[in-house]
């Protein structure tokens, strides 16, 4: 009878153990198809040794940098930059080679020098004039030829709806994050398809969380897996959709809410590793003055999610970023950092 009665216990005890593990499980990662709630991202990985800088003793650039791959060049815009905006770099050597994009107002000069969308198939690179409101055309063998190379027009575009950053795929497609001006002080950032050669642009159908009043997002693409992902920076959000526009996920954070403040920073900068995503992630306010004198959230670390949205990783670099850029051939992140490195790369081999 005791024997019984002993085994009633234990089960039960079992049951209700089971049980625990499940709701808590379920608690701490509550997740559907398309809302997934994650409260553990705790797995955090050091990686400040692996971050290395790259030294440029012929050719310094400021911390305004930001990094681009085209073929073995690694293409470094720099606004700030007093004359020639754009520098080019061996990116296995890390060799000073060129510069070229002159600043100024004048024909076939950049007068507010915006993101760099990359061809690769042409060996064309193409820069965003957001003072003239045009994208100007630079052929790479030709900039490397010629050391008074000026650049051809290659669209003009609507000042109300301009390119913030963008995946060239072809001459009639190009995924990018657009900004929808609204009037001098405010805006609403779109992910849309964009065809260079008509001027059409097509934002997808998920336009924006329904509880988010204001929007404030960075966005990349992946032609290969067929995705675009959005990271908001007010809210402990990335949204995940499809190329043809349809919707895939939400992913929330532990600290997810819906208010319209600007009060906390989540997540900035975020492109495709592969088969992983990877966000520069704050979490909250830290408020860095930078290298460039200008007080602002810089965050150090990076995480990483699969195509999936589900939470991987998080890789702490110990250094405040600006932007990022993957190098998929040598499969690494080049970082403008905003300390005494400026300009460094991590591998990501052995990591993720």
């Amino acid at each position: 009878m005791k024997r019984k009665l002993a085994h009633k216990v234990f089960t039960a005890i079992s049951v209700f153990g089971v049980l625990g593990v499940f709701i808590c499980n379920w608690s701490c990662t509550q997740s559907s198809g398309t809302e997934k709630h994650q409260k553990n991202r705790n797995k955090v990985i050091n990686v400040r040794d692996k971050v290395t800088k790259i030294e440029m003793e012929e050719m310094p650039v400021s911390d305004f940098a930001d990094p681009y791959i085209l073929g073995n060049c690694l293409i470094v815009s720099d606004y700030k930059s007093p004359d020639k905006l754009i520098h080019i770099l061996d990116k296995h050597t890390f060799k000073y080679i060129t510069s070229t994009g002159d600043k100024g107002e004048g024909p076939q000069e950049i007068a507010n020098m915006g993101s760099i969308g990359i061809n690769e198939a042409d060996r064309i690179f193409y820069v965003t004039d957001h003072g003239k409101h045009e994208i100007f055309s630079f052929y790479l063998d030709s900039v490397l030829a010629d050391p008074f190379y000026a650049p051809t027009e290659r669209i003009k575009l609507d000042g109300m709806l301009s390119p913030v950053t963008y995946n060239y795929v072809n001459d009639t497609l190009s995924i990018g994050l657009f900004w929808k001006i609204l009037s001098d002080a405010d805006y609403t950032p779109v992910v849309a398809r964009w065809n260079m050669k008509t001027g059409e642009i097509v934002p997808v159908k998920y336009l924006k969380h329904p509880e988010i009043e204001r929007k404030r997002v960075s966005a990349a693409a992946s032609v290969k897996n067929g995705l675009y992902v959005e990271s908001y920076w007010h809210h402990d959000l990335i949204t995940i959709g499809y190329l043809n526009g349809d919707f895939k996920c939400n992913i929330y954070g532990e600290k997810w809410d819906n208010k319209t403040s600007n009060s906390d920073v989540y997540f900035r900068d975020v492109v495709f590793c592969k088969d992983k995503i990877v966000v520069t992630y704050l979490g909250k306010r830290r408020l860095i003055k930078g290298a460039n004198g200008i007080t602002a959230d810089y965050p150090t670390k990076l995480m990483v999610f699969d195509l999936d949205g589900n939470y991987i990783q998080t890789l702490e670099t110990g250094h405040p970023i600006s932007h990022f850029y993957y190098d998929e051939e040598d499969n690494r992140l080049f970082l403008t950092l905003q300390d005494d490195m400026l300009l460094a790369y991590l591998d990501l081999d052995g990591i993720i």
